[in-house]
Formats: C-alpha cells, structure tokens, sequence
C-alpha cells in the first residue's frame, strides 16, 4: 500500500469511527500531507479496508522516516504517528462540550463516546496491548485474573543510549506523565508522545479534577482520574469523598486509590490520582465473613470479605457518612497496633499503616472497600513483611497496587520466556531455567510428572503461576484467612 492510498484509507476509518465529519475530511488530509512532506493528491483514490487504523498509522510512519522527516526510533516514530492522529481529534473545548451533551443523555453515553474516542485516536495502544497474555485462574477466593504484560514495547538500544546522553531537562515540564500538561504535548526522547490525548474536566470534592484513559488498559475501560495540582498521593476523608463522588456520577464505573506510602503503593506516588474502570473484579464478588457495628453509624452496614488481603466493606446510601465513617477507621488504624499479630503502626516516627480504597455503586447503594495495608520491614523480609516473600518473588516481585489488590495480576513481561524455558524442562529437554525459578520447576516435575506431556505443559504452568499469584496477596494481607487470622481481625474492628 502507497502512502496515498494509506492516508485515503485513514481518513475514511477516521470518516466510520466518527473521529471527523465529511466537512473535515479535505482539511484533514491536507494537513496530514503537510505533515509527510507532499503537496499533491491524486484524484479518485479510494480507501482500501484491509488496515486498521494502528496499522494504517505504521504505513505512513514508514514513509516518513523512508523520506527522512522523522528518526526510526520508537519515540519518534510514536510522536509522529500521534501528530498524525492529532489532525483528527477535536480540540479540547469541542471534545468536552460533546462529552457532557452526552452526559446530560446518560453518563454510560459519555463514557462510551470517550473511551472509543481514545481507542480510535490510538492514544490508547490496542495493537500493543493485543500482545498481552491473559487468562483466569479459579481460587478458592473467586476467580482471578492473570495478565503477562507485554504491552509496552521494548526500547531499542540506539534509544537507550539517547537517553542516558540527554541532559536532565530544566523546564521539568510536564512534571510528570499524569500532570494536566500532557495534554497535546508532543512528546521527546524521553516522554512518550501525546499530540493525540485528551481530557475531561471533572468536578470533584469542588476541586479540578480530570478523567483520562490508560494508554496501556489492563481491563474494560481502564481509566485514571488525576489532580489538576501535581501534588502528592495522599489518603485522607476528601480522598474518599472523591471517590463516592465520581461513582455517584459515573455509577457504571468503580473508582480506587493506591496507598499512600511506600512499598503498599504504586509506582506513582507524587502525583495525585486514581484508577477506575467498568470491570467487576474478584474482591467485588468476594464473600462476606462477619460483619460488625459502628457505633457512630448505625445506617452503615459493614463487614468484611473472605479475601486474601484484610478487607473492610461499608455499604450506604449517603457519602457523607460513608467518608466520615471510613476516615474514622482510617484514623483507627494508623495508630493501630497487634504486635501479637505482627501489627506495628510506627518504627520512631515512621507511620507503617496505610489504606488501599475502592468505591462503587450496587443495587442502590455505595460500597467503600477499605484495604488495610502495612508497609513494615524487617531482616527476613527485608522488600516488606505484607510484601510479596523471598520464595514467590520469582514470579512477582513488584509493589502490590490497587490493581492487584482487587485480583489482577500485572506480571512481568520476562515470564514470556522463562515460562517456555521451564515448560521445555518439564517435558525433558534441553532448558535454561532461570536460577530463581529452579526450585520451583523441580517441584512442579515432581508433582504432575505422568501428567506432564505437549497438551498439558501449558495449562499446568498457567495454573500455578495463578496459584502463586494468591500466595502473592496473601503475603500482603495483614490478617491471613486463618482462625488465629480473623480473629486478630475481629480484635481490630471491635475497637472501632
């Protein structure tokens, strides 16, 4: 396919996923022709179906680095095909305006406008999250979700050593890859491309606030909802408040936050937001186990969940009550501590107890889930003691965030291969087996031995990387589901 026939092709894509209107479309192809280098347009080209618009994107990314308008590099490849995508997006004001004409309809109208949006503008990656490896494991905690994330392309040594040539940028600007700045920013070396993203305005808490997707979505409408301050993550009353509020106003979305501190957080801490989506985890179905009274809130009914982290669910109908009520039991258990359970709230004046929360709507009524989390370490587990341990770190190895917490698992894009390696070894041939995975592919050979052959292997190994993934989130649960367990759990919320 030339690059008359790939731009034609485009436009008419763009024409089906209503990104422009017929009006835009001879404005729209003259700009993208400015764009490549070409002055001219051979009449009567039709569009040719066989591409999608990411593959569409590669053509005329191609051509421009053939012409040598831009370097063969994945940064520069990613901001020109973002700059591309650019000319066919609305402006901000326009966008929004749309978004919330839709809104007043019905908010899932809004959101699906939105998220579509930013599939069909190639801000969100669909090519390179196609590349994922995902399944599901059945545990006795519900089923989970097992993702290998292969999504984020690889740098390529030239772009490496760019990087590490580049001096640190003076402007710092944008501070951050959630700062508000990132809007329509096109991108360097060292800052992915965003000519083609967007956001929406949202009031919440009476502070800016604004809704944008994942690039890199781990599951159905992956979304972040950011400060417009670049300003620390922090869990407090106005951060629950946030959340209720947002789910009140989207109630086909849940809304949850990393913690707050290190190790139990994510891996962006300086920078205020949190994460959202229209996807039903397992912690959402888990069972309850008992549930209990706060005294100062008797319309809240709260229990808590047969889940591998320690869980608490508050259910009503106002959010008010439901944000002063878990901020009490915030307050509750950052000064909480059961060393014979393990619990210490303070090294010195270092605070270890943080919580992870998750809000939703059900049958009429909010749910707050409030994750307890202690980020403590110690010389045997020097990463965290309710961090994933020594003899799981093989498969997961990172920080437990929000997303995990609620039971998908975000593994490392390395297991790809050492996986295969390890499979390879336990049909007896030839492997090299990671030294840190040794020990337990000597275990999975003994266990399954006659069972082992070419149409089992696969599905063996899937299934206790799951299972090592429950390990995972019970290492990180401050009560374990065990009588000694929940009853050092019931210790805790009689004291509420």
């Amino acid at each position: 396919m030339d690059v008359y026939q790939a731009l034609q092709s485009l436009l008419s894509r763009a024409l089906d996923a209503e990104l422009i209107t017929a009006e835009d479309e001879i404005y729209s192809r003259n700009q993208i022709l400015s764009l490549l280098g070409l002055d001219n347009f051979p009449a009567g080209l039709k569009a040719d179906g066989e591409l999608d618009i990411p593959g569409l994107l590669e053509v005329l990314t191609n051509y421009a680095v053939d012409q040598g308008i831009t370097e063969d590099l994945t940064s520069k490849r990613d901001i020109f095909s973002a700059k591309i995508m650019n000319v066919l997006i609305q402006r901000p004001s326009d966008l929004n305006r749309t978004f919330y004409e839709k809104y007043k309809r019905n908010p899932k109208e809004a959101t699906d406008y939105f998220y579509n949006l930013s599939r069909n503008s190639n801000y969100i990656q669909t090519k390179q999250i196609a590349r994922n490896i995902s399944y599901q494991f059945k545990s006795g905690y519900g089923t989970m979700d097992i993702t290998i994330n292969l999504s984020k392309p690889e740098k390529d040594p030239k772009q490496i050593a760019l990087e590490k040539q580049m001096q640190p940028s003076s402007s710092n600007y944008p501070k951050c890859l959630l700062c508000i700045e990132n809007e329509g920013y096109s991108g360097r070396i060292n800052h992915p491309a965003r000519s083609n993203h967007r956001i929406i305005p949202v009031d919440l808490t009476g502070e800016p606030w604004f809704l944008q997707y994942s690039p890199y979505v781990y599951y159905n409408e992956h979304c972040i909802v950011l400060s417009a301050e670049h300003r620390d993550m922090k869990i407090d009353r106005s951060a629950f408040a946030r959340l209720l509020e947002f789910v009140g106003k989207f109630p086909t979305y849940f809304l949850g936050s990393n913690a707050d501190l290190p190790i139990v957080g994510g891996s962006i801490l300086t920078h205020d937001h949190y994460q959202g989506g229209s996807y039903e985890f397992a912690m959402a179905r888990a069972e309850e186990i008992f549930s209990f009274k706060l005294t100062n809130y008797p319309d809240i009914e709260a229990v808590t969940l047969k889940w591998p982290l320690s869980v608490i669910r508050l259910k009503g109908t106002d959010q008010g009550e439901l944000a002063d009520a878990a901020q009490e039991i915030l307050e509750s258990w950052i000064g909480y501590s059961d060393p014979g359970a393990g619990i210490i709230s303070h090294t010195g004046n270092e605070r270890h107890n943080t919580i992870t929360p998750i809000a939703r709507v059900r049958d009429g009524r909010f749910e707050l889930d409030l994750v307890l989390r202690n980020n403590r370490t110690s010389e045997e587990h020097p990463l965290g003691i309710f961090h994933p341990h020594q003899d799981v770190q093989h498969i997961k190895k990172e920080n437990i965030g929000l997303i995990e917490v609620m039971g998908l698992a975000v593994l490392p894009a390395r297991l790809e291969t050492e996986l295969k390696e390890i499979e390879s070894y336990l049909l007896g041939y030839d492997a090299d087996v990671k030294e840190y995975h040794q020990a337990w592919a000597r275990e999975l050979k003994e266990k399954y031995g006659h069972e082992l052959n070419h149409e089992t292997v696969s599905e063996i190994v899937r299934m206790n990387v799951g299972a090592k993934f429950v390990r995972v989130l019970e290492d990180a649960g401050v009560y374990k589901q065990t009588e000694a367990g929940i009853v050092a759990f019931r210790r805790f919320t009689a004291a509420l």
